[in-house]
């Protein structure tokens, strides 16, 4: 049913940009599973936006204008099939036809019965994510097409994450939708089997959107509150689709705890503020409530693993009132765990900076030492300035600032590298 009145243009604009940041994803991942075309689900929805724009504001708004926008999107994409000769194979193979009448070109939009407001817009995204994160797809095609379809980032914006043209990323999109096609990459839930091979790709596509929000390597900013949002969200979502998995809770428990840190982690200015130097009343104690509840439940569950653990280390961090009753032995064991989940350099790095915590500098500069060697960890910012760190707490200030000069040829956002400097002048005065 639609209401009798006009609506005013900025009202139904406003409702409009509501939806289409509240509901795209649902109604995309909708559009994308029943026709098999990312392309066809994102033009037909541009156009049901389009078109709702002028139709409601001659005719009011639907009670129900998210079905509006499906049903107006799914008649049109239907019209655009028959009018292909391309799609129109694939309309038989789809069983779609039935749905609409054939042959019939009017215009679906201005329809605006009651049955518009009874549609039912089933909720698609966990397959769209599954679609997107596919493995015969390169870690940046799925982390550009997350960003893109299921957090509603504009091309621009996804260009601005990855620091590349539009006109970049818009070709990086098209050949990621290409392979989809061209590889048969199945849309719709994933089955049992494709969910247990597949979910810890979907969980580090989540986590490494959040990494480059909370640390991002290139660009001026020190954090980007927004991609740490957006994965934050995604998290979300998995978590209220897979209820059940461990590391999905534990995934969004980490993100939620270590995201309630933003507001403390720069200053006025932007300038990075070191966790010890932190004002904890600045964290957000909601975000860190709720990481909590996650983090205890699923660590007590036997199919936790490594997000999970580190969950669990981030709730240490946050359940210390100061830095100093930090419980860092306790870390220790943790990252000790963690190393035997998902071994590498990076964990190592942290184990060691955990041990210098927990039994003093000595054991931690040895402990990062042992690591020189690391391959992963020679062009690795972070383990440069744990370095320098350490040999300025023995009182090293030569080699404290030789850690320091070699951090600042490693890549970095260009807030830390003024940090970095800043602490390089120090060490000099």
């Amino acid at each position: 049913m639609v209401s009798a009145d006009r609506a005013e243009r900025p009202a139904v604009a406003a409702i409009l940009h509501t939806i289409d940041v509240e509901d795209r994803g649902r109604l995309l991942a909708a559009l994308a599973a029943k026709f098999h075309d990312l392309d066809l689900a994102e033009d037909v929805l541009q156009e049901a936006m389009v078109r709702a724009l002028e139709t409601w504001t001659q005719r009011g708004v639907p009670q129900n204008p998210q079905a509006w926008l499906m049903t107006a999107a799914k008649n049109r994409a239907l019209d655009i099939i028959r009018s292909d000769v391309v799609k129109a194979r694939r309309l038989a193979r789809l069983r779609i036809e039935s749905e609409a009448d054939t042959g019939d070109h009017v215009d679906h939009a201005v329809r605006l019965g009651e049955e518009l407001s009874s549609v039912s817009i089933p909720d698609e995204r966990l397959g769209l994510f599954f679609t997107c994160s596919h493995p015969t797809l390169k870690e940046r095609e799925k982390i550009a097409l997350i960003l893109r379809f299921l957090a509603g980032l504009s091309t621009a914006e996804v260009a601005a994450v990855f620091l590349v043209d539009t006109t970049t990323m818009q070709q990086r999109i098209v050949r990621a939708k290409k392979r989809i096609t061209t590889t048969g990459i199945p849309f719709g839930a994933p089955t049992v089997e494709q969910l247990h091979e597949r979910l810890p790709g979907v969980l580090r596509v989540v986590y490494l959107i959040f990494t480059q929000g909370f640390t991002p390597t290139t660009g001026v900013d020190h954090s980007r509150i927004d991609l740490q949002r957006e994965a934050i969200a995604l998290a979300r979502l998995l978590v209220t689709a897979l209820p059940q998995v461990t590391e999905a809770r534990g995934l969004l428990s980490l993100l939620l705890i270590t995201g309630a840190r933003a507001p403390a982690r720069t200053d006025s200015a932007g300038a990075p503020v070191p966790l010890a130097e932190q004002d904890r009343r600045l964290w957000d104690s909601k975000l860190i409530a709720e990481g909590l509840g996650l983090a205890l439940t699923a660590a007590s569950e036997p199919e936790a693993g490594s997000y999970t653990v580190q969950a669990a280390i981030a709730a240490l961090h946050a359940e210390a009132a100061t830095y100093s009753e930090t419980d860092w032995a306790q870390i220790l064991v943790l990252y000790g765990l963690l190393a035997r989940l998902e071994p590498g350099p990076v964990v190592e790095l942290n184990r060691a900076v955990a041990k210098g915590k927990a039994k003093g500098p000595e054991d931690g500069l040895t402990a990062l030492e042992e690591l020189a060697a690391e391959p992963g960890l020679e062009g690795y910012r972070p383990f440069h300035i744990a370095r320098a760190l350490t040999f300025g707490e023995l009182g090293m200030p030569e080699l404290a600032e030789a850690a320091f000069r070699k951090a600042l040829d490693c890549p970095g956002n260009d807030a830390e590298s003024d940090y970095i400097e800043n602490q390089i002048r120090d060490l000099l005065s």
